[in-house]
């Protein structure tokens, strides 16, 4: 049953009305277990509070909702500003929204942004998505502009980290500045045949059903590359990658790579045109010009005098 009740029929004078011209309440409604003020109306405002240096509403809570708003069909809390914040939340979490299933929290705004977060020491707005088809964050734009952009001026515009893959690009990509990538060689996917020894570095050549094996020939016409990802370099860009269900390994068409060597067949200097030699994955260097045409894998980057080694070398198939 309520305490007091307030009644009247004139617009301009209010149901109830309290005034305190001390440090207290005007108007203060308890409850043990149930609420302390109801404010409904038919079309108006239920509660309305208003302050010229303070809160207009304030509600405070122990362990439950500081202020709770409950709507059938419209908004359950709802502020507006002229000029400052609509709704403002302070604590663990400023403001938490939450749906069942719909937007948790929506913003909406006519000439500027939507919601925007703001933090001084870590992400400006964070999502989490629990469901595997979903996203963290989505942006979508149905006017022709950005579904989601990404600026900085100091630092980088939009980085990425993924599991399997840093990023999918369903369509055209469009690059107005340079694309530098930090790996050295443009590779290949082949198949490589089931007995073939596939250590990075080693020399491939064409098999007789078209995957790849090792040299075992002196100047083969067959040849094909250098197994990428050997020493310190790695391919910057790989082609072809398929899933074929069968072994394939990336082969270096162009860039620098190691490649595994044998200077028995006669010391390399830097600068010297190499080709497969009779060393199982081997090169060796190219000292006769007529066996050489088509059979060359590139230039050598370092000298080795003798021995079998791990070089870099230049690849120019030729």
């Amino acid at each position: 049953m309520s305490n007091v009740i307030g009644d009247s029929n004139k617009k301009e004078i209010p149901a109830i009305s309290g005034e305190n011209k001390a440090d207290g309440y005007s108007i203060q409604g308890i409850a043990k277990a149930g609420v302390g003020v109801v404010g409904t109306a038919e079309a108006g405002i239920g509660v309305w509070g208003g302050s010229k240096t303070s809160s207009g509403v304030g509600g405070m809570s122990e362990s439950g909702f500081g202020v709770h708003g409950v709507t059938k069909s419209n908004v359950g809390v709802r502020g507006d500003a002229e000029s400052g914040d609509g709704v403002f939340g302070s604590g663990r979490r400023g403001v938490v929204g939450e749906s069942p299933s719909f937007q948790g929290v929506f913003g909406k705004s006519q000439e500027n942004a939507g919601v925007v977060g703001e933090s001084d020491k870590l992400h400006g707005m964070f999502g989490i998505c629990h469901n595997p088809n979903g996203a963290g964050v989505y942006g979508t734009n149905d006017a022709g502009g950005f579904g989601l952009q990404g600026e900085s001026q100091n630092g980088i515009g939009v980085i990425a980290k993924g599991g399997r893959l840093a990023g999918l690009f369903q369509g055209d990509i469009e690059v107005t500045g340079d694309i530098r990538l930090v790996n050295a060689d443009c590779a290949e996917n082949f198949d490589i045949t089931a007995e073939a020894i596939c250590e990075p570095g080693s020399v491939m050549v064409l098999g007789n059903e078209g995957s790849l094996e090792e040299c075992r020939n002196a100047y083969d016409k067959r040849v094909a590359g250098v197994l990428s990802g050997a020493g310190d370099y790695k391919p910057g860009i790989i082609l072809d990658k398929t899933d074929t269900k069968k072994l394939r390994k990336p082969v270096a068409l162009l860039g620098k790579v190691f490649c595994k060597v044998d200077a028995n067949y006669g010391s390399i200097e830097t600068g010297d045109l190499l080709t497969t030699s009779g060393t199982p994955g081997h090169a060796m260097k190219a000292d006769d010009p007529y066996k050489a045409f088509g059979t060359v894998i590139g230039k050598a980057l370092r000298p080795l005098n003798n021995g079998q080694g791990l070089i870099p070398i230049l690849i120019a198939l030729q």
